[in-house]
């Protein structure tokens, strides 16, 4: 299904994008997820020639960010009384970061178009109808599930919808790059998909049409005829 994404997880992600743009903190980074193990402060701060405190500042800069887990490990392989305290050690987090200006979802693309191709394979129906089946299908499930309008809903997935008149045009298209590159198959799937809010909004005063134009995307919601 088409992931929101938060406003709050938005600003996390360019809070995380900006803590990589200091050099140092960079360069730690690109260290610690290069190597195979868990890397220490001692590690890191003598493969980069920095003072350990330099390095501990910027290593726990990059774990608030989410970007290194932390882990303690007694490297002496000791344990019990006399062993000492475990080391504070760093490795790559799960995290993902992705920022795109404008909003972009072609992870959202490549799903439904790997489902077209997979239930066409297994039943025969072409795979351009199973797509526009698909893309209409989650179009009604967001439309159902949003506690917002059909603008509101827009908004919240990239689409930078603007009124004109008593239509509303879509300044961003969130497949850009693919819509130029496969503009048929690319735009029927968004004009499905925004039929499928359509219906899972319960508007039936406007309808999604193919008009496309340069600087907006290929859909746009006008009053039904």
């Amino acid at each position: 299904m088409l992931v929101d994404i938060p406003k709050e997880a938005r600003d996390a992600d360019v809070s995380a994008i900006a803590a990589l743009d200091e050099p140092t903190r960079r360069r730690l980074y690109d260290y610690v997820v290069r190597r195979p193990s868990p890397v220490s402060r001692d590690e890191a701060a003598a493969a980069l020639g920095l003072a350990r405190k330099t390095a501990a500042f910027h290593l726990d800069r990059l774990a608030d960010e989410s970007l290194l887990d932390v882990v303690y490990e007694r490297r002496s392989g000791r344990s019990g009384p006399g062993a000492g305290r475990p080391a504070k050690l760093y490795l790559r987090s799960g995290k993902q970061v992705t920022f795109n200006l404008p909003d972009r979802r072609y992870e959202l693309a490549g799903r439904l178009l790997a489902q077209a191709v997979e239930e066409s394979d297994a039943t025969g129906e072409p795979v351009r109808k199973v797509l526009h089946r698909k893309a209409e299908e989650l179009g009604a499930q967001l439309g159902g599930e949003a506690r917002t309008d059909v603008f509101g809903l827009l908004e919240r997935y990239g689409f930078e919808p603007r009124r004109e008149d008593d239509a509303i045009v879509l300044s961003n298209c969130p497949f850009h790059a693919l819509a130029r590159a496969h503009t048929q198959t690319v735009c029927g799937m968004n004009l499905h998909l925004l039929r499928g809010v359509l219906e899972g909004t319960g508007e039936t005063g406007i309808e999604a049409c193919l008009a496309p134009g340069p600087g907006r995307c290929c859909v746009r919601l006008q009053p039904s005829a």
